[in-house]
């Protein structure tokens, strides 16, 4: 990979560790549904006139925008508006690694490798540490409903990433931003009718009627810079290289996440919260790379004693 693409792939890195700090920001004028709603709503236009329509069955695209898109930031979003800081929200999202691995092996038949179940296991221990880290009594406290629905956005990506799969085999290359973009369309429904339901109109009428710059700036940033560019550039990344030489980077995201929350919000973590993340981190950083390590190690002709 050229230093310019490194440094591309590395630019994409920071613009969705940055989100995260971004969304809270958003939040502080909005609540989470509406913010949802707006936010695919800015995605779609104008961008469905110039991105042409993916050739995949209309189902797919459902599928994929109802999990991947509407119940990952439904969760996501009213996680953080719950109280989940947002660094730590960007390394529990990545829990979309095993539940991703697991699905694949439950409805896709995919074979799990042991590195993969050692990751995983190492991973659920670092989730139950950093549940402990945030029941002390402290100002680092996590709710556990917010733990909780950062989880559950971790699992609504995963189903996302199992959809995309399935879409990807029967349908062959399908361009990620064609599908993103249209895929958008689906979720923007489901999220005003749930702010409608749970948050009220009384709350939609004056979020809009006084909306903030700030949150009008978190909105072009999560619906433009993160989607669009982020999305666009970790496209054309893609199509240029090997999957393998790419999606390590996106292992940097939280440490972006982590970093961005703790400078720009002055989050603050446990000492306990710090070796759950780090048992996280070791856990997908086994996932992705303990398979090929194993295998070269296994291929590696044994030293004979002379």
């Amino acid at each position: 990979m050229s230093i310019k693409d490194m440094l591309l792939a590395l630019c994409v890195v920071v613009i969705w560790g940055v989100n995260f700090v971004v969304i809270k920001v958003g939040l502080h004028g909005m609540p989470p549904l509406l913010l949802g709603a707006l936010r695919f709503i800015l995605v779609v236009f104008p961008a469905i006139f110039f991105v042409p329509r993916p050739k995949i069955p209309l189902k797919g695209i459902v599928i994929y925008g109802l999990t991947i898109s509407f119940a990952q930031f439904a969760f996501l979003f009213c996680a953080i508006n719950l109280g989940m800081p947002s660094g730590i929200a960007s390394v529990v999202l990545q829990s979309q690694v095993f539940f991703s691995v697991l699905l694949g092996a439950l409805i896709l038949g995919e074979k799990i490798k042991r590195s993969q179940v050692i990751g995983i296991l190492m991973a659920a221990v670092g989730m139950l540490v950093l549940a402990k880290g945030g029941m002390t009594g402290s100002l680092t406290d996590i709710p556990l409903i917010a733990l909780l629905f950062t989880l559950a956005a971790g699992f609504s990506w995963a189903c996302g990433n199992i959809t995309n799969r399935s879409i990807m085999q029967n349908a062959g290359k399908t361009s990620i931003m064609s599908l993103v973009v249209w895929s958008a369309l689906v979720p923007i429904l489901p999220f005003l009718l749930c702010s409608w339901l749970f948050e009220g109109q009384a709350a939609i009428e004056n979020s809009v009627l006084n909306i903030g710059i700030p949150t009008v700036l978190a909105l072009f940033y999560i619906a433009f810079l993160s989607t669009h560019v982020g999305y666009g550039l970790w496209g054309s990344l893609l199509t240029r290289y090997e999957t393998w030489r790419v999606t390590p980077f996106a292992l940097l995201v939280p440490v972006v996440g982590l970093t961005s929350g703790a400078l720009i919000l002055g989050e603050r973590i446990s000492t306990l919260q710090i070796y759950g993340l780090l048992l996280i981190m070791l856990g997908l950083l086994v996932n992705v790379f303990g398979g090929k390590l194993m295998a070269k190690r296994t291929r590696c002709p044994a030293i004979e004693k002379e």
